[in-house]
């Protein structure tokens, strides 16, 4: 049960607020601000998802940059109170095809309309997009999408040699396209979230994917839909190599520690030839989530050094090396060092002709920079590499040279560190899970679907240390 939802944008302002019960005093959204911005207890960067001020409670996430938020006086589960607000930002997005400030605002009638089938005295009715449509009647206001910034890196859907652009799923579940036509397309997403841990030689420590295939469906009338995935896929660990390259295609067998299914996929012939078969709802939607623990091939090798150049100087040697192949592009490159507490300058060295590379020292919490903003890796070392029409080898080195308002004392390599690393990388997945067909049940000879596949890889955390 809650007594109150709102959704506050980055800067604060309140976009979205609904008092359900009247418990909780009207000023709660700016208390809740107010205590996440200045969050300073135990030494913590960042509120917690969970925190209580004079009685009441906050539950927070934060998706796209705006705070859903919920409160209560009661005691309630945590997580069911997070994943409700997990699931009306999917039902808002689902609704309003796109999801920010922006569009919240001119839909405001509609998101209203929403929060109010979704919750009701506080108690939650449903968060089933296609349930809600029977009980939803305000049309969406559509927010130009040529205006918006892009919606990430991994903004393309490939079917065969055609490109779609990201923005194609954009689209509010209950929008015709402008002719007063629908378009029966289906939008099918294997996003994956790398954890990799590298000891100061290399080795990999510690390596985790938490993946999940998202699906979002524009098909009328609800057709049975069939999910091939890999033939060599196995659930369970069996002490083998997720790198073990011992499969019958040449490329190793795909072995999950654990995975669950959305509601509505049936699993009948899942154990013989590896097929999910589902009616998919409404919205966007997980068909099918999993974890897998066992060592994989890291996208990429990252190499740092910190050695003493004098009483007062340093050096700092950061290389990276791309693992996967020429044809694949990784966007937006982020490389961050903490650095010890008594540096006080770094200049910066690159590789000759690197353009679209950008280095900064950030000062105020001593943080080395090195932003990569587009580049495309080549797996030989004799094959040139390109960041932004760059061409050199396949590894990108940058050196940065501190200096220091006190003398060093004791082994630098414990005051700086580690290195960590994020990026993006559309149409590539560490784990191999691939999805072999999507067959779509025909209502008639001329019913011809666009079906549109992609593959994600994000990082979750991504540590060498040095």
């Amino acid at each position: 049960m809650i007594s109150q939802f709102f959704v506050l944008s980055q800067r604060g302002d309140n976009i979205v607020f609904r008092d359900y019960r009247g418990d909780v005093q009207k000023g709660s959204a700016e208390i809740f601000f107010r205590k996440v911005k200045f969050w300073k207890e135990d030494g913590e960067e960042e509120a917690p998802p969970v925190f209580n001020v004079d009685g009441v409670n906050y539950f927070h996430v934060k998706v796209v940059g705006l705070l859903f938020v919920a409160t209560t006086r009661t005691n309630v589960s945590p997580s069911l109170v997070l994943e409700l607000l997990q699931r009306i930002a999917r039902v808002v997005k689902d609704y309003l095809g796109v999801l920010n400030e922006d569009s919240i605002r001119k839909n405001f009638v509609l998101v209203y309309e929403l929060l109010d089938e979704v919750v009701d005295f506080g108690y939650v009715q449903t968060t089933s997009t296609e349930l809600l449509k029977s009980f939803i009647f305000n049309e969406p206001i559509v927010v130009d999408v040529a205006r918006l910034q892009a919606l990430g890196p991994a903004g393309l859907f490939m079917q065969g040699t055609k490109r779609m652009p990201g923005t194609a799923v954009t689209k509010s579940v209950v929008a015709n396209e402008p002719a007063g036509r629908k378009r029966e397309e289906i939008f099918v997403d294997i996003i994956e979230k790398i954890s990799v841990t590298f000891s100061s030689s290399g080795y990999i420590l510690t390596s985790e994917i938490d993946g999940t295939i998202q699906m979002k469906s524009y098909l009328s009338g609800n057709p049975e839909i069939r999910l091939a995935l890999n033939d060599d896929l196995s659930i369970g660990r069996g002490g083998r190599s997720i790198y073990d390259y011992s499969g019958s295609s040449g490329s190793g067998a795909v072995i999950l520690d654990d995975c669950n299914f959305h509601e509505s996929v049936h699993l009948d012939s899942f154990d013989v030839d590896r097929t999910l078969s589902l009616v998919p709802p409404d919205g966007e939607f997980p068909v099918m989530n999993y974890r897998i623990t066992q060592e994989f091939k890291p996208p990429f090798r990252i190499n740092a050094l910190i050695e003493q150049a004098g009483p007062l100087k340093a050096e700092v040697i950061l290389k990276i090396r791309a693992e996967y192949a020429s044809s694949i592009t990784a966007n937006t490159i982020l490389v961050q060092m903490p650095l010890p507490t008594y540096t006080t300058r770094v200049s910066f060295e690159l590789e000759p002709g690197a353009v679209g590379q950008v280095t900064d020292f950030k000062e105020s919490n001593k943080r080395l920079e090195w932003g990569l903003k587009k580049a495309m890796f080549l797996l030989k070392a004799l094959m040139s590499c390109i960041l932004n029409s760059i061409v050199g080898g396949s590894e990108h080195t940058l050196r940065a040279k501190l200096t220091f308002s006190q003398e060093l004392h004791g082994n630098i390599t414990k005051e700086a560190g580690p290195v960590s690393m994020n990026f993006t990388i559309p149409m590539y997945n560490a784990s191999r899970l691939q999805v072999k067909y999507l067959q779509i049940a025909k209502k008639s000879k001329t019913f011809n679907p666009y079906r549109w596949v992609r593959y994600v890889t994000q990082t979750n955390s991504y540590v060498a240390r040095i």
